[in-house]
């Protein structure tokens, strides 16, 4: 099993530098930045790229401290997609292009993904590298630094001879 931690960042929000970033467990990050957006784009792209930089078959558990990511990603879409991608108000699902993208993303992986919802800012080790990382984004965007930080690969674990 595979244990990411997500976060994103909005340095003002809506409208402001975003920052993403995924905090592998064993201690692999990738995090990346865009000039404007919101803070709940971040949040998604940060899932997103999760996602797509675990491919394999193991199962994949994304923590998270947003629960409208979670929701997006696991409960609300399945709902939304039956409903022609329309809330259940019957307005447009805002963010949708990210969401499809998610879906997609969780659809064509081998392992199952899951999330667990973690309360932010309270000393969870990988929720607060997650939110430093995507912090750092964001704050690389606005002042035109170098985006993204570079990925740390994750290594395979070594083979256990009994």
């Amino acid at each position: 099993m595979i244990t990411v931690s997500t976060d994103g960042s909005c340095l003002r929000n809506p409208g402001g530098a975003i920052g993403w970033a995924w905090a592998n467990h064993d201690g692999s990050s990738a995090s990346g930045g865009h000039a404007s957006g919101t803070n709940q784009v971040a949040e998604l792209m940060a899932v997103l790229e999760a996602v797509r930089s675990h491919p394999g078959d193991q199962p994949l558990v994304i923590q998270a401290d947003s629960l409208y990511a979670i929701k997006c990603s696991s409960e609300w879409v399945a709902g939304w997609k039956r409903k022609g991608w329309r809330t259940a108000g019957g307005g447009p699902v805002q963010n949708l292009a990210l969401i499809q993208s998610i879906e997609a993303a969780i659809a064509t992986r081998p392992g199952a993904v899951s999330f667990v919802w973690v309360r932010g800012h309270q000393g969870d080790h990988f929720n607060e590298r997650a939110d430093e990382l995507a912090g750092i984004a964001a704050r690389n965007v606005r002042d035109g630094a170098p985006v993204p930080v570079p990925v740390v690969a994750a290594q395979p674990e070594p083979d256990v001879l009994f």
